[in-house]
């Protein structure tokens, strides 16, 4: 099962300045916008070294990625980034209030370097589809300066809560600490114990690990890998950094993740007529939606919430959601075309909408942003309540791939806190 080891991370001393100023979210939730904001913050922002900037006077398009490769070195020699004393595990906890109902949570990880395995060794499991474009930016980053600047996220089975307790009761000291802007807390400690080390990395090799956000990043830490070829023994490119969660920590918050459509080749009025032949629907206000198909959800039924413009949206709810999996163009076994996300994309897109692929809409979190967008030009967003973990779990072990963006876990790790270079292995 799961092979991980601990590391001699690499982490910004006190000389670079205050943590807010270098950290950053993870590269793929980062707009130009942020970026700059980020970059204003610090010289040392690791934004400059995971979303490396594009001269207009560069030779080709790779230049920017020799700059992460310089910053790294230049921050290294300097004392920018100081090399840990000795390998150890990392324990990250985020305390967080979950947007909407504003309860408080706290999410303990394990950081720590696993082993990148094939996905047909079971061992490391994906649920989602990658994009080939994204996999060749993140292989740029890799192979300039051989280092995971990011982690990438995993959970893993715990169901006696075990392996979650040892971590949370590891001796640790502090190593980093940083409230972001959003409120959230975030706090880095160093496990160094040896017998609290030696349990948690034999408790892991019980475990397989389901890939929670990061596919991108995975994949290409394994084809990194894969084009090493044979080599005698274990070589730093066998591992990668890896966030690691119990899929029973009680901080792991999924939230939905809606859709707004850019176009749309019929009306809102027909949209609900085709809807109504094979979905209860209900007249709604736009920005009673969300709670109306949360109930929907609560009382055992499945919904979606459609916003059209004119602030007047509806509802479509059914009890028999295997009546429309039956009819999804989805690829997957039965668990897979049940999911709301994939009722969503393989039989009211494809069927009703009458459209495809991935150009046609866009994607936010916000029940507010989709809400607005109706009547900022978009003709309709539809609203969903969001999967479980165990529908993750489950679409992974049958080998299934869920829709793109189908899962969110909140909050998203913070960049900056720890590094690992392969020269440092």
């Amino acid at each position: 099962m799961a092979t991980i080891r601990p590391f001699s991370g690499l982490r910004f001393s006190e000389s670079a300045g205050p943590l807010d100023t270098l950290t950053a979210p993870p590269y793929d939730v980062i707009s130009p916008e942020m970026r700059e904001e980020l970059a204003s913050k610090s010289s040392h922002n690791t934004v400059l070294m995971t979303l490396p900037e594009q001269n207009k006077d560069d030779r080709n398009k790779y230049v920017k990625y020799a700059r992460s490769a310089q910053r790294l070195q230049e921050w290294r020699t300097d004392g920018t980034l100081q090399l840990e004393d000795e390998p150890c595990l990392y324990r990250y906890t985020q305390v967080f209030e979950v947007p909407d109902t504003g309860e408080v949570c706290t999410r303990t990880k394990l950081i720590a370097l696993i082993k990148v395995e094939p996905y047909a060794n079971n061992v490391v499991l994906p649920h989602e589809r990658t994009f080939p474009k994204h996999k060749e930016d993140r292989m740029r980053v890799l192979e300039a300066t051989q280092s995971h600047l990011e982690c990438i996220f995993g959970l893993f089975e715990d169901d006696d809560k075990s392996l979650h307790s040892a971590l949370a009761s590891a001796p640790g000291d502090e190593a980093g600490a940083v409230t972001t802007d959003d409120g959230i807390q975030h706090k880095l400690e160093k496990i160094t114990d040896e017998a609290a080390v030696a349990g948690i990395v034999d408790g892991m090799a019980e475990k397989k690990v389901w890939i929670a956000d990061g596919h991108h990043r995975y994949e290409t830490a394994l084809s990194y890998r894969e084009a090493k070829g044979e080599q005698d023994g274990i070589i730093p490119e066998d591992f990668m950094m890896m966030a690691l969660c119990s899929i029973s920590d009680p901080g792991l918050v999924l939230l939905p993740t809606h859709r707004i459509l850019k176009r749309m080749p019929i009306s809102g009025e027909e949209l609900k007529a085709k809807m109504s032949e094979h979905f209860e629907v209900a007249d709604c206000p736009n920005g009673e939606l969300m709670g109306r198909i949360v109930s929907v959800e609560e009382g055992g039924g499945r919904a979606f919430g459609v916003a059209l413009p004119g602030g007047q949206g509806f509802t479509a709810a059914t009890n028999d959601i295997a009546a429309l999996a039956a009819q999804s163009d989805i690829e997957g076994g039965d668990s897979l075309k049940k999911l709301d996300v994939s009722v969503l994309h393989g039989f009211i897109f494809s069927r009703i909408v009458t459209l495809t692929g991935h150009d046609f809409f866009g994607y936010t979190r916000s029940e507010e942003e989709a809400v607005e967008s109706v009547e900022s030009g978009a003709p309709a967003a539809f609203l969903m309540n969001p999967p479980t973990v165990d529908n993750m779990r489950q679409a992974a072990a049958a080998g299934d791939f869920m829709p793109q963006k189908s899962t969110y876990y909140y909050p998203k790790l913070l960049s900056g806190l720890v590094m690992w270079s392969h020269k440092d292995f």
